[in-house]
């Protein structure tokens, strides 16, 4: 990479390169030589612009968390349109993206990131699960406040079962992400409910949310 590259151009190639390194390798491959080689710099462009790996991982995933939020500002737009299992089940098949998915365990089994990551912003130190948490959250409660689930229904635990839920059918790399159908039926099985108590429906009966 050229010296005279601008900092925010060679920030971008290092994430770049990183988030290409987490999908192949995995976070156990993420090192600071495995993201200059895959970026085609030398080691010294990356502790140029960050004190060192960590602070570099600290930006990489605040930048993801932030992609995140702007795509949850998104997922807002289609509430009151379709159904909502369809509204969340998009919701989730966005959240639970490739890259997302990657950097949940680089977070999980760094202690100095995670702290670090506190310090940079509330709840840090669960970023992208937090984040999916608080758009997953919002979805539902404007969907409540739509009428679309019961008024009563409890969205902190409707969400903890669909960010749960949703991770667990997303995590496993090796097999693929989950196809819609899956996601569906999960998305499904979690608001029952919430959706037949809305429509007044008897005990036992299958909604169609």
């Amino acid at each position: 990479m050229p010296t005279g590259v601008h900092i925010r151009d060679a920030r971008q190639q290092l994430f770049d390169a990183a988030e290409r390194v987490l999908l192949r390798a995995g976070a156990d491959g993420l090192t600071s030589r495995a993201v200059t080689d895959e970026a085609g710099c030398a080691k010294g462009v990356l502790h140029r612009h960050f004190s060192d790996f960590d602070a570099f991982l600290v930006d990489l995933v605040l930048d993801r968390a932030a992609q995140l939020e702007r795509e949850a500002d998104a997922l807002a737009g289609s509430v009151g349109t379709g159904t909502v299992a369809e509204n969340l089940t998009r919701a989730l098949t966005t959240l639970f993206g490739p890259i997302p998915v990657a950097i949940i365990p680089l977070i999980t089994f760094r202690d100095e990131l995670r702290a670090r990551l506190r310090q940079a912003m509330p709840g840090g130190g669960i970023a992208i699960l937090a984040q999916a948490t608080t758009a997953v959250s919002a979805c539902l409660a404007a969907e409540r406040e739509l009428g679309r689930i019961a008024a009563d229904a409890d969205i902190d635990s409707l969400t903890l079962s669909l960010v749960g839920g949703g991770h667990l059918l997303f995590a496993d790399r090796a097999a693929g992400p989950p196809t819609t159908e899956a996601v569906d039926k999960l998305v499904t099985a979690v608001i029952a409910d919430a959706v037949r108590r809305r429509r007044g429906l008897p005990s036992g009966s299958r909604p169609s949310p």
